[in-house]
């Protein structure tokens, strides 16, 4: 299991708002099976096999393009780890579990 952060970025909209075309590329998100996401403002995080985060993150990116947007930038950071599971609840636990430590 992999967890993938990505945003896509439309470029050349006639408003500096962006969101309807997050929202078509969210809308990929949705029709899949077995993907486990969580919107941010600043991105989407995604969790699932890595064959299957690639496809993904290339339909997305596809997704945003129509007559008025002619350009997409796309960023994705992906942690795939081969060692122990991998799932976006147990990054975020692993992190609480540490910070009483620090304190």
């Amino acid at each position: 299991m992999a967890v993938m952060e990505i945003s896509v970025i439309p470029l050349g909209t006639k408003t500096p708002s962006v969101s309807k075309h997050v929202a078509d590329a969210l809308e990929i998100l949705k029709k899949e099976k077995d993907i486990k996401y969580e919107l941010t403002s600043m991105g989407t995080i995604v969790e699932g096999g890595l064959d299957k985060l690639l496809d993904l993150a290339k339909k997305m990116h596809e997704a945003v393009f129509d007559k008025e947007i002619l350009r997409v930038v796309t960023i994705i950071k992906i942690d795939d780890r081969r060692d122990k599971p991998l799932s976006m609840e147990g990054k975020i636990k692993s992190i609480q579990d540490r910070e009483g430590e620090t304190r």
